[in-house]
């Protein structure tokens, strides 16, 4: 996390207009009140109660991080403040899984950091404690779940070769180590693991590879490691920090750090390997330096953040289409935030969400720097459609799927790809249906009394 240059100027404003049409509103300055969770980042999740849930850094009742909650109005609950014996520092975010719980990793405690569970309601579980050993230690990513209902998560440091891992937790609770890192297959990775429509997981390492300029990677669910692809600093880019996200097209979307004009660069790559730059980008009417990765919007757009803004430094969000054309959002000015690294989460209403590290109007804080500040919570309303979301996206017939929305009474119907299902409506925004006899691979509708949503990836009808 790099150190931010000096800010005086201070809004009471929270809302803006940029010219792109998007609205940015600063929803919640970390430090508001004692004990406040400071320095938002990592992955913001979705809630079944249509919250967003996160972790923070540093803050919490003990100085070591915590876990949030926030509504889509501002309003900010701190869920679980570590101590350090059972973890510290959550710098990865939050996944939530099938069972309704959200899981994620501490980077450090009196060991080498944690694995942990938390519900909505807070009550957190140590599900494994990394021990520096063969298993990994220093986890800066949550874990991800697959669709055989296992969790699968990348380790930053130690290992048998000291450059990370790829670990498995069964839904049991069963650890194993799937791969050692040995820096000519990569080193020291930061970013969660995404699973392809083909079964397989794929990630990056921002280090290592045949240049030391980090890799793609794919790696199967029994731990079988194929490097994609070597980056070479230029023209490809070098340190992808970000993860990825594979598109509607079914090819994989991604950022580097630095490299091609020497700010980043934003590429896709098909499944098999082959890499193709979108954009490079240029510090100087661009930003530069992008950390946290992309995500598909419902207009089927990509949308990130770049540390480094425009013109003071502080950052900017932007989108990109998937033919190239990029475009800044907004411009964070400081009081507004500094040192966006989290990936952007679209709330299934529309709205964009996530956290910028620094800045915001409230500290100091001693993470940034003595004139930085503690951090903010954000959204960008971008006028994009509303959508449903799957836990998984692929099954066989008959097994349960849950969704995520808003507008769900008992009149709601859902359909996989135009075959009818049967529905049990448990809230406003969470239902589950089963996947029908006869249904095919496809998108998913849900028709409320609001009208339809249609499932922002398609789904997968397995044999």
């Amino acid at each position: 996390m790099r150190k931010l240059w000096l800010f005086t100027l201070v809004l009471l404003v929270l809302t803006f207009a940029t010219a792109a049409h998007a609205q940015f509103s600063v929803l919640y300055y970390f430090g508001t009140n004692a004990e406040d969770p400071l320095n938002g980042n990592g992955i913001v999740a979705q809630g079944r109660d249509g919250n967003l849930y996160g972790t923070a850094f540093d803050g919490g009742q003990f100085g070591f991080g915590a876990v949030f909650k926030i509504t889509q109005a501002g309003t900010l609950t701190t869920l679980y403040s570590f101590s350090g014996l059972d973890g510290a520092y959550p710098l990865g975010g939050l996944t939530l899984a099938t069972d309704g719980n959200f899981y994620g990793t501490t980077y450090t405690s009196l060991e080498e950091g944690t694995l942990f569970k938390i519900a909505s309601g807070g009550k957190l579980t140590t599900l494994h404690k990394f021990t520096g050993a063969s298993d990994g230690g220093e986890a800066e990513a949550p874990p991800i779940q697959a669709s055989d209902g296992n969790f699968y998560g990348t380790t930053t440091g130690d290992g048998t070769h000291s450059y990370g891992t790829i670990y498995k937790l069964t839904a049991s609770g069963t650890f194993t180590t799937l791969y050692q890192f040995d820096i000519t297959h990569g080193a020291l990775p930061v970013a969660p693991l995404v699973q392809g429509t083909d079964g397989n997981l794929y990630g990056t390492t921002p280090y290592g590879g045949s240049d030391t300029y980090g890799v793609v990677f794919k790696i199967t669910t029994a731990g079988k490691l194929t490097v994609l692809h070597n980056f070479s600093d230029n023209p490809d880019g070098a340190t992808p920090d970000g993860g990825l996200v594979q598109g509607s097209d079914g090819n994989f979307y991604g950022t580097t750090y630095r490299g091609g004009n020497g700010f980043g660069t934003i590429f896709k790559m098909t499944p098999a390997g082959k890499l193709t730059i979108l954009h490079s980008i240029a510090l100087s009417n661009q930003g530069g330096y992008p950390t946290a990765g992309l995500v598909q919007a419902s207009d089927g757009n990509f949308y990130g953040a770049n540390t480094a803004g425009v013109d003071n430094g502080y950052g900017e969000l932007f989108k990109i289409t998937p033919n190239g054309t990029f475009s800044v959002l907004y411009n964070f000015d400081g009081a507004t935030g500094s040192d966006p690294e989290s990936p952007l989460l679209q709330h299934t209403k529309g709205v964009l969400y996530g956290n910028a590290l620094c800045g915001g109007t409230l500290g100091p804080d001693t993470l940034c720097s003595p004139e930085e500040t503690n951090g903010v919570f954000y959204s960008l309303k971008a006028k994009l459609k509303p959508f449903v979301t799957l836990l998984p996206y692929s099954g066989k017939v008959g097994k349960k799927i849950e969704f995520l929305g808003q507008h769900f009474t008992s009149a709601t119907t859902v359909s996989f790809n135009g075959t009818p299902a049967t529905v049990t409506v448990k809230s406003g925004t969470y239902l589950t249906a089963v996947v029908p006899s006869g249904a095919t691979s496809g998108f998913v509708t849900v028709t409320t009394s609001k009208g339809t949503l249609t499932s922002n990836k398609k789904f997968q009808v397995i044999p």
